[in-house]
């Protein structure tokens, strides 16, 4: 479990081809956090598990074909940027929301970067970031609900009928790399679970009989 609120960053300095599907290694900016072998650790919002004994604070990695298959690790290559956050404990501070670090599919960046003329609601201008999730993960988002975007806890602004709106704050873009994203980059998605939880019980059980 994690909660969203990203610890540090850090760049992949390796990506290796691997018989159980991508060796990764990724060196972390200065980190409080002391990783072993075992523990698990959130990459761009993807749970992964270290695999070997950090080396200079290098931290390893590997992706098996279904993480490939479902996240955008599967285009990681050498130089790739990544959120770190390591997995939360009981004492966590739970400054975001419940994340689990599975990713649910792969949006697409449509707009990023200030809306002078603010927007439909007459807000005031600022720094939006629009996302065209996949459709099948539509029914999860609702306006001023949580989503984690490359890791990172958000809040949806607005939501439209294939799109949807997180108004990024200073700190947000100083802290990730968020800010840089372009239209046409792919990120990973993770729906709220309690959301999730609802969509799936009212489309397979409600209405039956106890």
């Amino acid at each position: 479990m994690f909660t969203g609120i990203i610890e540090t960053r850090g760049v992949v300095t390796i990506a290796r081809p691997s018989p159980d599907g991508l060796r990764l290694e990724i060196a972390p900016e200065p980190w409080a956090y002391q990783a072993k072998v075992g523990d698990s650790v959130a990459c761009n919002g993807c749970c992964l598990t270290v695999a070997a004994e950090p080396v200079g604070g290098r931290l390893v990695f590997d992706a098996v074909p279904e993480t490939l298959a479902k996240t955008t690790l599967g285009l990681w290559r050498v130089g790739q940027r990544a959120h770190l956050e390591h997995a939360a404990t009981a004492s966590t501070l739970l400054g975001g929301h419940m994340v689990q670090g599975h990713i649910d599919g792969v949006g697409t960046v449509i707009a990023n970067g200030t809306n002078p003329s603010g927007n439909a609601n007459g807000a005031a201008a600022g720094w939006r970031l629009a996302i065209r999730p996949p459709a099948e993960l539509l029914a999860y988002f609702v306006p001023k609900g949580s989503v984690a975007i490359d890791g990172v806890s958000l809040t949806l602004a607005e939501v439209g009928a294939a799109e949807f709106a997180i108004a990024i704050i200073p700190t947000t873009l100083d802290k990730t790399h968020l800010g840089t994203l372009k239209p046409g980059d792919q990120v990973n998605l993770e729906a709220d679970i309690i959301g999730k939880t609802v969509v799936h019980y009212m489309r397979h059980f409600a209405g039956r009989p106890g």
